[in-house]
C-alpha cells in the first residue's frame, strides 16, 4: 500500500504543485482587481521538480506566464492644468467736466460720494479741483476705488491699500472672483468702499535765507513770524467747494484778476508755476509754523523773499493749472497739516 501511494506522488507530485502554484496565483489576481490596480505582465515560473523514474515529458510541468494585476492606487494623479479664472467684467459711466463744476456737485448729480469721484479718476488724488472743462472722467456704480491690477497684487494687498474689505471685493460680482481669488494683471476690478489717498504736493525745503530771489522759491527762510490771525483773502463769499477729504481747502469763485490779500504777514517762499495742477501759485510762510496757500492765478505782484504784511495786495485771481473757472484756491497747513480755513477765517 506504501508503495502505491509513493508511485502515485512519484508520478502526479509535479502536477499537483502545478495546479497549487495556479491557484495562489489566482487569488492573488482576485485580491489585485478588487484593488483596482492596473494591468502589468509578470513572468512566474512554475518550480520544476528533478527528473524522477519514469517520468514522461507530458508529466514535467513547463514555464508560464500569466497575467497578473498590480496595485498603482498610490501613484501620482496627473498634473492638473493651471486654474484660469474668469476675467473682471467691470462697466462705469464717464461724463464731460463743464465750467464750474466740482468734485462734490459731480458726486451729488450722480448719487455718489466725493470720495468716488477720485476713486475713479487718480489723477484728482493729487488735489480734487484738477478738474479742467472738457476733460473726461469716469463715474464708478458704487462708492469705491477703481484699480489698475499690476503684478504682485493679490486681494489682501488691494484691499489694504485702500482701507477696504476683502470680503467686500470678492462679494462684487462684476469682480467675478472665485477661489482661489486670483488677480490678473493689465485689468480692473472696483474695490467697494475703499478710498484713495491724496498726494501732498509741499514747497521746497526752507534752508537758507535768500531775500529778493527773482526764481519761483527754495532756499527761501522766513525772516517775519505772522500775526497769527487770518483774514479772508478776496473780497467774495461765493463758495464752489468746502473742505473735505480729497479738497483740503476752500474755493471761491470771482471775476479774473480780482485782488488777492495776504491771509496774514509772512515771507513769500514760493512764487510761479506749480505743476501739480495749483497753476500759478503763492505760498507765505507765517514763521510760526504756519503757510497758507494762493492758487489758480492769473498775476502775481510778489518775489520768494519778500516780507508781505496782511491785507497786502499779492496776486490776482484766475483759472491756471487744472481749473474749471476763475476762483481762489485757498489753504492753511500747520506743519504740513492741511487745515480747515474756517475754521481761521469763517465761512
Amino acid at each position: 500500500m506504501l508503495n502505491g501511494n509513493k508511485g502515485f506522488f512519484y508520478r502526479y507530485g509535479g502536477h499537483l504543485l502545478f495546479l497549487l502554484v495556479t491557484a495562489v496565483l489566482l487569488f492573488g489576481w482576485r485580491v489585485s482587481q478588487a484593488r483596482g490596480g492596473d494591468e502589468d505582465v509578470v513572468r512566474v515560473e512554475t518550480a520544476v521538480p528533478p527528473a524522477l523514474p519514469n517520468a514522461t515529458d507530458e508529466s514535467i510541468p513547463q514555464p508560464v506566464e500569466i497575467s497578473i494585476l498590480s496595485d498603482n492606487s498610490l501613484a501620482p494623479a496627473p498634473i492638473p492644468h493651471t486654474f484660469q479664472g474668469e476675467q473682471p467684467n467691470i462697466s462705469y459711466q464717464t461724463y464731460l467736466v463743464q465750467r464750474g463744476d466740482t468734485p462734490t456737485g459731480i458726486a451729488e448729480a450722480f448719487g455718489i460720494a466725493p470720495e468716488t469721484i477720485l476713486g475713479g479718476n487718480p489723477r484728482l488724488s493729487e488735489e480734487s479741483s484738477l478738474l479742467q472743462t472738457d476733460t473726461e472722467i469716469v463715474i464708478l456704480p458704487v462708492d469705491g476705488v477703481l484699480h489698475d491690477v499690476r503684478p504682485g497684487d493679490t486681494v489682501e494687498s488691494v484691499a489694504a491699500l485702500y482701507g477696504a474689505s476683502v470680503d467686500d471685493i470678492i462679494a462684487y460680482e462684476p469682480n467675478n472672483l472665485e477661489f482661489p481669488y486670483r488677480l490678473y494683471p493689465d485689468t480692473q476690478i472696483i474695490v467697494p468702499g475703499g478710498v484713495r489717498q491724496l498726494f501732498v504736493w509741499t514747497p521746497p525745503d526752507l534752508t537758507s535765507v535768500n531775500r529778493g530771489t527773482s526764481g519761483i522759491g527754495g532756499g527761501v527762510s522766513p525772516v517775519v513770524v505772522g500775526t497769527g490771525t487770518y483774514i479772508f483773502p478776496v473780497v467774495s463769499r461765493i463758495f464752489t467747494q468746502y473742505y473735505w477729504y480729497g479738497h483740503p481747502a476752500i474755493d471761491v469763485a470771482l471775476p479774473l484778476g480780482s485782488a488777492v490779500y495776504a491771509s496774514d504777514t509772512g515771507t513769500v517762499t514760493f512764487a510761479g508755476w506749480n505743476t501739480y495742477g495749483y497753476g500759478y501759485l503763492v505760498v507765505v510762510n507765517h514763521g510760526n509754523g504756519d503757510e497758507t496757500f494762493y492758487a489758480h492765478l492769473s498775476q502775481i505782484y510778489v518775489r520768494p523773499g519778500q516780507i508781505v504784511y496782511q491785507g497786502d495786495v499779492i496776486a490776482g485771481t484766475g483759472s491756471t493749472g487744472n481749473s474749471s473757472g476763475p476762483h481762489i484756491h485757498f489753504e492753511i497747513r500747520r506743519q504740513n497739516d492741511r487745515l480747515n480755513p474756517c475754521w481761521y477765517i469763517g465761512c
